[in-house]
């Protein structure tokens, strides 16, 4: 599929992440985060945890750090167990044009509530000298150089918040003096980590055109008309590929209802009249909706999507990751998986294994860092038959549930 996009501008990348206390992530961290990021691992190694870090790190600035620490059941759920200290969340990305920029979030349960610790915001202008804090706030007190280029000789204001439960980026991020602030701000609040349901599709929602696919794809029917009215260029190359991966799919309909609401169709190519989209299968859905994410006019610039291989036929796998991958040129993706197909279509430094530790903590590797890995690709091995044969380490749960830890090879 030749992608087209209305986005010109290359997306901030996410280069690194660490988390301390986050449930099993008792301490991890990603160094050299690619633009396509695969998470590989048994059941209850931590791969919906690490997802989860995105969602609760979106939610914060969407919703409120009280709904969202809430909503993972306070310090007694989300904090890990036996694990002394905050939450810690710390991520590196890299606006395009400008230096890496490191963001931390520490936060703490003080009376049953949650209380930022620690927050701020770091960065080296040149390439000498030693980074500076360009915010810096402790329980709701602190200070932040304003301007497009923050230095350490500018002046630092401080501007107390109203509490201790209020992110000072989120907060700061919204005036206009505070650019780079208010560029994270930005890219936060824009991420779309998906729970896309194929039910959830089936809904009749109420008619109107709308941008962009809710968490669960519940509005398939509103985005599909948004896409027929301002890029219908761009509908028609999503339902080419459709028509390739979908036998007999010829396109997809999206008709208001006389009371209001949008009736989403799928017109097969031998029969006359279309079928509605609550009788079709799962897997033609849940393949709708993806390569409408994934080709978005506008995309978001994070993505997550947990376990695409549900309901797909594993030989679509494949060329949907390869799908995901052309996506990056305009966003990054976090994906789970437990599929040797999807694999398969991946490169060795795109995947992380995950597992769990004799303490029960989650531990990670990168793939193209276990020995042998990248002797057995140049041969032409493809991950997936590595990891069902046991190359990897991890990820089958009747082989091995420690570390990858066996030399690749060694058979």
């Amino acid at each position: 599929m030749t992608r087209v996009t209305a986005s010109s501008i290359a997306p901030a990348r996410i280069e690194y992440l660490k988390v301390r206390n986050f449930r099993a992530l008792r301490d991890v961290e990603f160094k050299d985060l690619t633009p396509l990021t695969v998470l590989l691992g048994p059941n209850g190694s931590g791969k919906s945890t690490v997802f989860d870090v995105f969602a609760f790190l979106a939610e914060c600035f969407e919703l409120g750090l009280r709904r969202a620490w809430d909503k993972r059941g306070r310090a007694r759920e989300l904090k890990s167990r036996g694990g002394d200290g905050p939450v810690t969340i710390e991520i590196k990305y890299r606006e395009p044009g400008y230096p890496l920029i490191t963001y931390h979030l520490a936060v703490d349960e003080r009376a049953g509530g949650p209380v930022v610790m620690e927050e701020w915001l770091r960065w080296k202008r040149g390439s000498h000298g030693q980074p500076f804090r360009f915010l810096d706030y402790r329980e709701g007190l602190g200070r932040a150089v304003s301007g497009e280029l923050p230095d350490r000789e500018d002046q630092r204001i401080d501007t107390p918040l109203k509490s201790a439960d209020l992110l000072a980026v989120n907060a700061l991020g919204q005036f206009a003096e505070h650019p780079r602030v208010a560029a994270l701000r930005d890219f936060i609040t824009g991420w779309y980590v998906s729970y896309l349901s194929a039910d959830s599709a089936r809904g009749q929602p109420e008619a109107g055109p709308q941008e962009r696919l809710t968490k669960t794809g519940d509005n398939l029917a509103n985005v599909i008309q948004y896409l027929a009215e301002l890029h219908p260029r761009r509908l028609e190359e999503i339902f080419a590929v459709l028509r390739q991966r979908v036998p007999r799919i010829e396109r997809v309909l999206s008709e208001t209802m006389p009371d209001g609401r949008l009736l989403l169709q799928i017109k097969d190519a031998p029969f006359s009249h279309p079928v509605l989209a609550r009788f079709a299968s799962d897997g033609t859905l849940k393949m709708l909706a993806y390569l409408v994410l994934l080709n978005d006019p506008a995309p978001p610039p994070f993505i997550g999507i947990e376990e695409p291989e549900n309901f797909l036929h594993p030989r679509l796998l494949p060329e949907l990751a390869e799908e995901c991958r052309s996506a990056t040129e305009y966003t990054q993706l976090l994906v789970t998986t437990h599929s040797p197909f999807f694999l398969n279509g991946l490169r060795a430094e795109e995947v992380r294994t995950l597992w769990r530790d004799e303490q029960g903590y989650t531990q990670a590797r990168r793939v193209s860092d276990l020995q042998g890995v990248k002797a057995f690709v140049a041969e032409g091995a493809l991950l997936g038959q590595l990891w069902m044969e046991g190359q990897l380490g991890v990820g089958d749960p009747l082989v091995n549930q420690g570390a990858p830890s066996r030399p690749v090879g060694s058979r």
